[in-house]
């Protein structure tokens, strides 16, 4: 046995302790320096350094998104049958439970969780501004196929078959006074007020006399399109005031810029995006979650 003394040190003392400088072991210095040669092959035969518009290729020209994209290939060609006959189909007479209803509902969750729940939530159920798509309150139709139109076409953009309806400006372009401006949003939200107690069904407040002051405002600026009764007509997007469901919210300080400045929601016509297959797709999920008429 080799006494310590007969071993270089490596001239480092801790309190009297010397650091001996002992070769590493054989096995573990064969297996460094094969990673090494390892790590240089790799990067010669796969993707790894970086340059200013991409990477190496690699010799064996591997890559994650070629083999991605041979998987979802593969996916399309395994499900072409049925995404065709779904795109041909008339969805008003594709039969709840068949084959096709259910692939094309679990299809149109994925479309729904990959381009719509950043607005309407993952759940559906909307936020402020963006419809909730689990009740029963349509601006442009709830039928499937009605529902199927606005997902094919949108709502306000630049496309000719876009759903289109713009309320106006009252007060930006003056076309109303304050003072009638007042009066109109106090009618306005007097309409979801059953009690008629000066508060609306979502808790929002107003003033009785500048509401019973607006019903003549109401009907010469706003009847024309919410109705005479304020019940909305949902074929010009035009929303029901009478209950409890505001795109926007239903107190004073919203009602009064919604009619000041109006509002403008605007939604992509997917149908530029998708496949007809995942359009239908779409509106088949949305119909079935319990809202669709």
């Amino acid at each position: 046995m080799s006494n310590k003394k007969d071993v270089e040190t490596t001239g480092h003392s801790w309190d009297g302790i010397e650091e001996l400088n002992n070769p590493l072991p054989r096995w573990w210095l064969y297996t460094f320096y094969l990673c090494i040669i390892w790590g240089i092959a790799y990067t010669i035969a796969m993707p790894a350094w970086p340059l200013v518009k991409g990477a190496t290729t690699g010799m064996l020209g591997w890559s994650t998104r070629a083999e991605v994209a041979d998987k979802i290939a593969s996916f399309e060609e395994m499900n072409a049958a049925v995404n065709a006959e779904l795109a041909a189909a008339d969805i008003t007479a594709i039969e709840v439970g068949s084959d096709v209803h259910n692939y094309g509902v679990n299809m149109g969750a994925a479309v729904f969780r990959a381009n719509c729940s950043q607005c309407h939530g993952s759940g559906a159920a909307g936020n402020k501004g963006y419809p909730n798509l689990l009740d029963n309150d349509w601006l442009w139709g709830g039928t499937i196929d009605e529902v199927a139109y606005t997902v094919q076409h949108g709502v306000r953009n630049e496309t000719d078959e876009a759903r289109y309806s713009e309320m106006p400006k009252f007060g930006a372009d003056e076309l109303l006074t304050d003072e009638e401006i007042d009066q109109a949003v106090a009618f306005a939200m007097s309409l979801s007020d059953p009690e008629g107690d000066g508060t609306n069904l979502v808790g929002g407040t107003y003033d009785l006399e500048l509401a019973a002051a607006g019903a003549e405002v109401f009907e010469i600026n706003c009847a024309s399109c919410h109705g005479e009764d304020g019940t909305g007509d949902i074929y010009q997007g035009a929303p029901n005031l009478t209950d409890a469901i505001w795109l926007y919210g239903g107190d004073h300080d919203t009602v009064y810029e919604t009619v000041y400045y109006a509002r403008f929601g605007v939604m992509p016509a997917w149908g530029q995006r998708l496949s007809q297959a995942e359009v239908n797709a779409a509106a088949l999920y949305v119909h079935q979650l319990g809202g669709g008429q």
